[in-house]
């Protein structure tokens, strides 16, 4: 499946690729609505639609990830939510024993995450993450989200990578159609992001559900 002979760097995606998706399937849509409904006196269901319509005004944007753009717009503590939670935060199969597989292959493996730095930094803590990985970056350190044009030109330049010779992991489609059109070389995109949910139908990317369909290649 993978031609592990034409890969130095393995570029990984945090939510969904490393991590459950369903932690911040459960943060946005069960847990940040009760505790906006509970600050602002307002109904469970009003909260929703707030959040909802909020959310999808920022879809596409560095600010749709940004702690700190949510906290101030919406007047709650939306880290502070996170923290109050993060034991809901855990690893997707076999995350750790294919960290330790691209250790063994003498592979460098980055975190490329659209987390922002203290949403990162929270669950780099939480699992231990730094441990596993050479490099850890936000694209917030760019001002672009990966799938924002110019995002992979931008991480090029700076960290000085071939790209054609780097695999990149993620869940999101728009994310890897941008990272395609940018040059990298081998694209690979996680079918089961959140173990709590039914598979994403597959695309054009060569794909896999978890980590373990990877290690026998």
């Amino acid at each position: 499946m993978i031609n592990w002979s034409q890969i130095d760097t393995v570029l990984l995606d945090m939510d969904g690729t490393l991590l459950d998706l369903s932690f911040d399937n459960f943060f946005w849509r069960e847990h940040l609505p009760k505790v906006y409904s509970q600050q602002t006196n307002i109904p469970l269901d009003k909260a929703i639609e707030i959040l909802e319509k909020f959310s999808n005004s920022l879809m596409g944007t560095l600010n749709w990830y940004c702690v700190d753009h949510w906290s101030e717009s919406l007047q709650i503590d939306v880290e502070a939510a996170k923290h109050d939670v993060k034991e809901h935060i855990r690893f997707r199969p076999h995350t750790l024993k294919f960290l330790n597989f691209l250790n063994q292959k003498s592979k460098s493996s980055i975190l490329v995450t659209n987390a922002h730095p203290k949403s990162m930094e929270l669950k780099v803590a939480t699992m231990e993450l730094h441990q596993h990985l050479d490099k850890i970056i936000s694209s917030h350190e760019f001002s672009l989200a990966k799938e924002n044009e110019g995002f992979w030109h931008l991480f090029q330049k700076r960290e000085g990578l071939d790209l054609s010779r780097c695999l990149f992991i993620d869940d999101s489609k728009s994310v890897l159609d941008r990272a395609k059109a940018e040059g990298l070389g081998h694209i690979l995109q996680i079918l089961k992001p959140d173990s709590t949910q039914e598979p994403l139908p597959q695309g054009e990317f060569l794909a896999v559900h978890d980590f373990d369909e990877l290690m026998s290649t």
